[in-house]
């Protein structure tokens, strides 16, 4: 063999050698982009809510957990419009993580879902709307008309009970309409309802606008009024109990932070008007936020049995729920026992 021939076929080799460990290292770096990528989407955790008031704290925690740049878990916030929504979400597992009524946590674990509350998410924020022309006064004043609540399942429903109890009424006196929250403002502008009862801010934007009043404030009637909490999957909680602890503690840090400081909660308007959040009107959170400042509170978060019984014995009466839940069948207390508030930097 000539030298020539010789030098040829040792370049043809070396190249061929060069190209295998290209080819070789391109599927290694390939394989670890792919596991990198997978190992991001396993990092994010997506927890569900709807554009209320009442789970304001969501995209707060949300935002400072997203700010903090750890290599530990991000939380993406995912914004539905309804309870049923939710609610089919976390059944079918396309969701681990939710804000939730708590009657229907209550009555999904009934069902054998296998979801768990694990922190409660405000105090107060429900009012009852009627429109400012009407005549309508006093709970004597609806017999026979038509009132939009979020469901029945809603705390909202408990409270238009209790309300309508205390004149001698009950829900067969008047018209109950389901409808999605949103939707219940230009309701009653158009008179299709005559009243509504809901959670914030669509309170809030039928007065800001000048065409509603409150009839009834949970701040005013019912002070420790809870409906929205923080639920989670049980295989979350089997999977990865520190990620649940993680959403927890930031969740009561989000609480601190917005009622330590009228700032912060100008701040979080600005953050929850976010089209990646609430996709609201910062104004209207605002006013909600001022007028009064105690119309939604969030610095206790505890989840108290008592309460939680209250709640259920409503439910029971108004028939949502046919029998007593056990408070340990449908909570998991060891993440509010075991939490620390998160330093919420906004």
């Amino acid at each position: 063999m000539t030298t020539g021939r010789r030098a040829f076929l040792g370049l043809t080799g070396w190249t061929a050698g060069i190209s295998g460990l290209h080819a070789l290292l391109n599927v290694n770096f390939s394989g670890l982009r792919d596991s990198m990528r997978s190992r991001d989407r396993l990092q994010t955790l997506v927890v569900a809510g709807l554009p209320v008031t009442c789970n304001l704290t969501l995209p707060i925690a949300c935002a400072a957990r997203n700010m903090e740049r750890s290599f530990r878990a991000n939380f993406e916030y995912k914004r539905f419009n309804g309870w049923p929504e939710v609610k089919e979400a976390l059944i079918s597992g396309q969701i681990n993580a939710a804000y939730m009524l708590a009657p229907l946590v209550m009555d999904l674990v009934t069902k054998d879902v296998p979801v768990k509350i694990v922190s409660i998410g405000h105090r107060s924020g429900a009012v009852i709307m009627v429109h400012k022309e009407s005549s309508y006064r006093k709970f004597q004043d609806l017999a026979g008309k038509r009132i939009a609540i979020p469901s029945r399942f809603a705390v909202d429903f408990l409270f238009l009970r209790k309300m309508l109890a205390r004149e001698g009424m009950s829900d067969k006196d008047v018209k109950i309409v389901e409808m999605p929250p949103p939707d219940m403002p230009a309701a009653l502008y158009a008179k299709a309802v005559d009243a509504y009862c809901t959670g914030e801010p669509y309170g809030a934007a039928a007065q800001r606008a000048g065409y509603a009043v409150p009839l009834r404030m949970t701040r005013d009637e019912w002070p420790n009024y809870i409906c929205c909490v923080l639920t989670v999957r049980q295989e979350l909680i089997d999977q990865n109990p520190d990620l649940v602890q993680d959403l927890v503690n930031h969740v009561q840090g989000a609480g601190r932070w917005l009622d330590s400081d009228r700032a912060h909660r100008s701040k979080a308007a600005e953050i929850a008007a976010d089209i990646k959040y609430f996709n609201q009107d910062k104004a209207v959170i605002q006013y909600v936020m001022d007028n009064p400042t105690d119309r939604v509170t969030y610095g206790d978060l505890q989840m108290v049995k008592e309460e939680f019984d209250d709640m259920m014995q409503l439910s029971i009466q108004a028939g949502t729920l046919k029998r007593h839940v056990p408070f340990e069948s449908y909570t998991d207390s060891r993440f509010m026992k075991a939490a620390v508030p998160a330093h919420i930097a906004l």
